[in-house]
């Protein structure tokens, strides 16, 4: 390949565009999906032009038909079921965000919500446990709208960066809450083998959540009282827990939790009126986490230094700017990992840039203001430090315990690429 041997400083041109994506992305935060689908284009000309061995079919739907690939989970391959899914996610819990809102469940939530910044923790807490059975993106979604309502619209940006970390940390130890844990699932993870992610996200979250509540007490209080007269709507409370159930029908049965969700918005519009016009709210921070994560893809991630705790710990940071999806996939290629402490780092790690997780992203489409990254990092300093901490808390009471390739079936020879411990 021509790539493979222009370098520009020793590295290769595709990361310096996907640098410089990012960066833009990091200074223009108004303009983000504008600076993500140029930066996109970018690289996608370079591989056309000099990259021989680059084939856009291939690379987005894989090599066997589309239709064997629909009709059966095990086949997919290429790029397209990870976008379609994560497209489907962002637009449908928007939906489902709107309709839990006016279900006036977060309206009645401050009567059982302490009327101090542990009113606040509380809901932190709630984040993180809906978020270990559900995806992120949900849980973000629904405690952001919740905040908006308990906090007249008048949320701090620490606090929003402690929303987004609290739907990372609670699908860090459970396959069912994270595309990365299940990820690792489908792989063929022992589900077991990431439970001791929950060690370091109960710790980071006596960092951040407490920080991050009391940065919100501060800045404004949560609604002691809910509304006289409150009614509750049932019926759109039902059709959001229709959402939920038949998203993770589907991730289970077919490995497509976006399928689920619109099946249920679709047969509750039967029922109930649906807010279609927060499709076209979200549409703009999809596409702009659609073309970073296919511009994520692109870049020729071929080999990850050795497996260790140390570049565990850095995967995390990596992943604050780099899609945990493929950096999953190379961990599981090459081995050697302890999966818990994987998954805790590249789920979690998002958090410390509002763009590094999906979860982010889906809130800024209702938080603008979490767009900007350096006022996100210097108010949600408190995710980076419950990182850090988190993550040595795990290796001190856990330790460090990699598995052997599981794909590897006994007797069958493997050289481990393993790092010092």
């Amino acid at each position: 390949m021509l790539l493979s041997v222009f370098l520009i400083g020793g590295i290769r041109p595709e990361f310096i565009l996907f640098a410089m994506t990012l960066a833009g992305v990091a200074i223009f935060h108004k303009r983000t999906m504008e600076v993500a689908l140029v930066g996109l284009l970018g690289i996608l000309l370079l591989k056309f032009f000099m990259d021989p061995g680059f084939g856009f079919l291939q690379h987005f739907f894989g090599d066997l038909p589309l239709v064997d690939q629909l009709l059966n989970k095990d086949a997919r391959s290429g790029e397209w079921p990870i976008l379609l899914n994560l497209l489907g996610l962002l637009l449908g819990f928007a939906i489902l965000a709107r309709v839990f809102e006016e279900s006036k469940v977060p309206e009645a939530l401050p009567a059982i919500l302490p009327d101090d910044w542990k009113g606040g923790l509380l809901l932190l807490f709630l984040i993180m446990l809906l978020s270990s059975f559900l995806d992120n993106i949900a849980a973000a979604m629904i405690g952001g709208s919740i905040a908006m309502v308990v906090y007249k619209g008048k949320v701090h940006l620490g606090y929003l960066a402690a929303i987004i970390a609290a739907s990372n940390a609670g699908g860090a130890g459970s396959v069912v809450g994270d595309t990365t844990t299940t990820l690792m699932w489908i792989d063929g993870v022992d589900p077991l083998d990431v439970t001791h992610a929950y060690i370091a996200s109960i710790a980071a979250f006596l960092i951040f959540g407490v920080v991050g509540s009391l940065q919100q007490d501060r800045y404004h209080k949560i609604r002691k009282d809910p509304p006289k007269k409150l009614s509750l709507k049932y019926d759109r409370l039902l059709v959001v827990l229709a959402m939920l159930i038949m998203a993770i029908v589907t991730n289970f049965f077919y490995d497509f939790p976006a399928l689920g969700v619109w099946i249920a918005i679709l047969l509750g519009a039967l029922f109930v009126p649906m807010p279609w016009r927060e499709l076209s709210r979200a549409l703009k921070g999809s596409i702009f986490l659609i073309a970073l994560v296919t511009a994520a893809s692109l870049m020729p991630v071929e080999e990850l230094p050795a497996a260790s705790v140390g570049t565990a710990l850095a995967l995390g940071f990596v992943s604050s700017v780099f899609d945990n999806i493929p950096l999953t996939k190379l961990c599981l290629d090459q081995g050697g990992y302890d999966w818990g402490v994987l998954a805790y780092a590249v789920g979690f790690g998002g958090s410390m840039i509002w763009f590094g997780s999906s979860a982010g992203v889906a809130l800024s489409g209702m938080y603008p203001e979490t767009r900007n990254t350096f006022k996100y990092v210097a108010k949600g300093w408190h995710v980076i430090l419950a990182y850090v901490i988190g993550f040595y808390v795990m290796i001190a009471i856990a330790g460090w315990n990699p598995h052997t390739p599981h794909r590897i079936k006994p007797g069958q020879e493997t050289i481990i690429k393993t790092g010092d411990q």
